[in-house]
């Protein structure tokens, strides 16, 4: 019996060194994946990351929740093959930008106003990616003389009252943990459907039947959480942030406004992207039947559309 138990504590023992090791492995290489590829300005509210790709007309991307820079040059990177410079911030509380003590909305748009003095930069159009439409907007309001336009992809909607972050408690854990992040996230193929729907908001069918190149990009984009455990301070603000959101002035925008969306979108983005558009002067909105929050099988369309209402 005894030499039972130790073979039986000795499998164990392994095979948690061997689940640790994978993981040290993972989070190592996430780490490379983001090193060097931006830099860090400082500002009054603190430091701010941005990195930058392409050349020609500027465009100031703004990543969704979650994210980093990383996120905003997966998601929108094919804008630099199209003659588009790409600037992309890490905002508030995501990867090296800092999570200054009672940050709002505004200070952050007031950030990318001083990233774009430094850079010398007067006039950009704005991209904003889900919860980075707050920003977006607000930027578009308080500081028009620098907006020449704006798209928001999926940009996120207000939480119900009393309606918290989708996933619950699953969701909570994944995004304080890097441990718990890699293990659920390795059990994609086991639990497809439910990641489907809390990680990417997406109707699990859509992603079950995209292409397999839609696939990889879907799983791409759960691969590229990690670290998460940098991005856990813009998190929790962008929860709060939903929770609770800004008043906006949106009717004042004066800038073209392009919204893409998809009617799918387990975030209610496609409704939140048709209040927005019904309420500035001159807008636009596009809703995908289908391709939830990840706009599976929508993004090169989504791209082909912003492409050509930046030119316009």
């Amino acid at each position: 019996m005894s030499v039972f138990l130790l073979s039986i504590s000795a499998i164990v023992v392994l095979l948690a060194a061997g689940t640790y090791a994978a993981f040290w492995l993972a989070l190592h290489r996430a780490e490379g994946r983001l090193a060097g590829r931006s830099t860090i300005v400082r500002s009054a509210a603190g430091a701010m990351e941005y990195a930058e790709i392409g050349t020609g007309a500027p465009v100031l991307c703004i990543h969704g929740a979650a994210g980093g820079f990383d996120q905003t040059l997966d998601m929108t990177g094919a804008l630099a093959k199209e003659g588009f410079r790409l600037i992309a911030p890490s905002r508030f509380g995501y990867l090296q930008s800092s999570a200054p003590e009672h940050f709002t909305v505004a200070m952050q748009s007031d950030a990318y106003v001083a990233l774009l003095d430094h850079l010398g930069i007067p006039q950009v159009a704005v991209a904003g990616i889900s919860a980075g439409a707050w920003s977006c907007l607000d930027f578009a309001i308080r500081h028009s003389d620098r907006c020449r336009a704006l798209i928001l992809l999926v940009p996120a909607n207000a939480l119900p009252p009393g309606v918290s972050i989708r996933g619950g408690a699953l969701a909570r854990a994944i995004f304080n943990s890097d441990f718990i992040a890699w293990f659920f996230l390795k059990l994609t193929p086991l639990l497809p459907d439910l990641l489907a729907e809390v990680m990417l908001g997406t109707d699990p069918l859509v992603l079950r039947t995209a292409e397999p190149s839609e696939k990889a990009r879907a799983n791409e984009i759960l691969d590229h959480l990690l670290p998460v455990s940098r991005r856990t301070a813009g998190m929790g603000f962008d929860i709060q942030t939903a929770a609770s959101p800004p008043p906006l002035a949106i009717e004042s925008i004066t800038c073209p406004v392009l919204a893409i969306s998809a009617e799918d979108d387990t975030f209610g983005t496609a409704l939140r992207a048709r209040d927005i558009v019904s309420r500035v002067r001159n807008g636009r909105t596009i809703v995908f039947p289908t391709g939830g929050h990840a706009l599976i099988g929508r993004q090169a369309e989504a791209l082909r559309e912003a492409t050509s209402f930046l030119r316009g």
